[in-house]
């Protein structure tokens, strides 16, 4: 049997280790990022990776830092045949890339080169793209650099937002991986170079990039709030003077005199926004900070009560 180091931490990499485990490699150890902290009850979570690990009775290593722990070298003595990461989120030592005996693959969730980095699908989304897709490919010292194996595209729907997408992607990630892992191993297949006129980056979102702006058009704040749900979360500073997630809206097809940030029509059921550019849109689903995600229809019977056009429900600080 082929053996194999699998490194990776969402549920997209572990969806992509149960490919590996069901097609009979024989995976030797995973390593995954450190449980952590999550939620307002700081409850300790395991990585959906290392929870598939466990029921397989596959002895993991959580290092805080790759580079400079004991494990490394536990893991550069196992000298695998290969290694493959997804989404782990860690750079690879090469001392350990260079242990794997046939290779070190990674399975990327986009279209390479485009989108290098920690945070693809997030990227395509806010940018507004029709497409992603995942790219295999070699590992190397350059993050998201090494040679293409093989690349599959993933259309980019009106309603997806990264939780969907990652969905999607971790299959078709697993389907490609699958098919060309035994290419890989017989070395049948070669790599190709990627354009580096065509690379762009997609680096970790940060803190900042979850805050709404009264700057973006209603189809900009689209993009936004889908690249940024589920997790973390896009949000106004102040929506009625709170802090307020907006978790869906609809940007609609007319146009207002009203400024970025003034409520355009307020009805039973429908709270209509203006956006940037005399762009307009409906709040679907929002929350306010201490409160649970609702409807609009229950915000709007709640805090939202009293809510008039022409008022400015929105401010950027």
């Amino acid at each position: 049997m082929t053996s194999v180091i699998f490194m990776g931490t969402p549920q997209f990499a572990a969806t992509i280790l149960e490919g590996v485990i069901a097609a009979d490699y024989d995976v030797k150890a995973v390593v995954t990022q450190p449980d952590r902290y999550t939620g307002r009850k700081r409850i300790l979570t395991t990585s959906p990776v290392k929870q598939v690990a466990v029921r397989h009775d596959i002895p993991v290593y959580q290092p805080q830092k790759l580079g400079k722990s004991v494990e490394l070298a536990q893991l550069i003595a196992i000298q695998p045949d290969i290694i493959i990461t997804a989404a782990f989120g860690q750079f690879l030592p090469m001392s350990l890339i260079n242990s794997a005996k046939i290779a070190a693959v990674n399975v990327h969730g986009s279209l390479l080169p485009k989108y290098r980095g920690g945070a693809p699908v997030q990227y395509a989304i806010m940018n507004g793209d029709d497409k992603t897709g995942v790219t295999l490919i070699y590992m190397i010292k350059k993050m998201d650099a090494g040679e293409m194996l093989a690349q599959a595209e993933l259309p980019i729907l009106q309603n997806d937002d990264n939780g969907t997408i990652f969905s999607k992607m971790s299959l078709l990630g697993r389907t490609v991986l699958i098919e060309m892992l035994p290419k890989i191993i017989s070395k049948e297949i070669t790599g190709t170079m990627q354009d580096e006129a065509a690379v762009t980056f997609a680096p970790v979102i940060s803190p900042e990039q979850e805050k709404l702006s009264l700057d973006l058009t209603a189809q900009q704040l689209d993009y936004m709030i889908r690249a940024l749900r589920p997790q973390p979360g896009s949000y106004f500073e102040k929506f009625l003077n709170k802090r307020t997630k907006l978790w869906d809206i609809k940007p609609l097809d007319e146009k207002t005199e009203y400024e970025p940030g003034v409520a355009v029509f307020v009805g039973k059921n429908e709270l209509k926004v203006a956006a940037a550019q005399g762009s307009v849109y409906k709040i679907r689903e929002i929350q306010p900070a201490g409160k649970p995600r609702m409807t609009i229809n229950n915000f709007l019977n709640g805090q939202g009560q009293g809510i008039k056009a022409g008022q400015r429900i929105i401010t950027n600080e």
